[in-house]
């Protein structure tokens, strides 16, 4: 399924049913009093979540939901049904505002699972409700009323505990894949990874976290380069970031260099998401001599002067992997 994380649509909740004008008309009471009954109202539209959607792509082939108008009603003092209410699923951690003014209205999460977007016209009434000791047949009734429409943006961030990001081919879709549920392509090219995924990375039975793997950052991604800053936003509630990066790349570019130029994108793109807890993970230890690995680490720390923590993995041997993820659900487990 292709994935969406932004979507527009319109929604109209059901208009009320109309009352009705009727009077008793019976074999020994051919001048009955009124009996004409009320409308029903219409239907109104909540916004529910699906534990089973990450995206929106739902949303973005169906532009407008109606819920059902209420029944006008009827003779004998009957009323007419209810509109069908409409219930329109989001994933979790879907944030809603209003299109015309970018007001907020909500946000999907678990303490929010069902929100009542769009309310049904209220009911017309039927004659019966306006006799009168002054009025025995009054020919009155009233309309029902139209439902709220509104024109609705909708934008989806992933609730992801740690976040991954890098430069392409740095590693990321592999390590994801090897601790979590996830199976993203990899491939020796850039941008193998063009959309974000989501694992869930279990340590024992009640331990566990989840993960989302960004696609790669280069250069100016602030200007559009690459997949620029598309998908930057879905690391925004994350309580960790590792930024991963390959300790011997392939193109023999610089590795300072290259851990700078993803700060700094990061920085263009957000600065305060450079103030959460953020680990430096060198990948692909396997293609360097140990016995050089603590220096070449020592002095890209040193030149870049970072403070944060910082690890050293292989993923193609599956070296220090498992000690990782017990330090990352160490540390989530501290801080929820």
């Amino acid at each position: 399924m292709k994935f969406i994380d932004e979507a527009y649509i319109k929604v109209i909740a059901g208009k009320g049913g109309d009352g009705c004008i009727s009077f008793r008309r019976e074999k020994y009471e051919p001048y009955g009093g009124p009996n004409g009954g009320d409308g029903g109202n219409g239907g109104n539209i909540y916004l529910c979540i699906n534990k089973n959607l990450n995206t929106l792509t739902h949303l973005n082939y169906k532009k407008i939901f109606c819920a059902k108008n209420g029944e006008n009603g009827k003779s004998k003092l009957r009323t007419g049904k209810t509109g069908k209410d409409l219930f329109i699923y989001v994933p979790t951690g879907t944030i809603i505002k209003n299109k015309i003014n970018g007001e907020f209205i909500c946000e999907m999460n678990l303490k929010n699972k069902k929100f009542l977007i769009a309310r049904g016209g209220y009911k017309g009434l039927g004659n019966n409700h306006f006799k009168s000791s002054i009025n025995r047949t009054p020919y009155k009734k009233t309309f029902g009323k139209l439902g709220e429409i509104k024109h609705l943006y909708f934008k989806l961030l992933l609730l992801a505990d740690v976040g991954v990001i890098g430069l392409p081919n740095a590693g990321k879709s592999t390590f994801v894949n090897l601790i979590s549920s996830s199976k993203n392509k990899i491939g020796i090219y850039p941008f193998t990874t063009i959309i974000p995924k989501l694992g869930f990375v279990y340590i024992k039975k009640n331990e566990h976290f989840i993960i989302v793997d960004i696609p790669g950052l280069i250069k100016n991604s602030s200007k559009g380069n690459g997949l620029g800053y598309n998908f930057l936003k879905h690391i925004e509630r994350c309580k960790l970031l590792l930024l991963l990066i390959d300790i011997k790349p392939l193109d023999n570019t610089n590795i300072i260099k290259n851990i700078k130029i993803i700060i700094n994108e990061i920085k263009i793109y957000n600065k305060n998401l450079l103030k959460k807890p953020f680990w430096l993970i060198f990948n692909k230890i396997d293609l360097i001599e140990k016995k050089k690995i603590n220096n070449i680490v020592k002095n890209v720390i040193n030149k870049i002067n970072w403070k944060n923590k910082y690890y050293t993995i292989s993923c193609f041997k599956n070296e220090k992997i498992k000690k990782l993820c017990s330090k990352i659900m160490n540390f989530i487990k501290k801080i929820k």
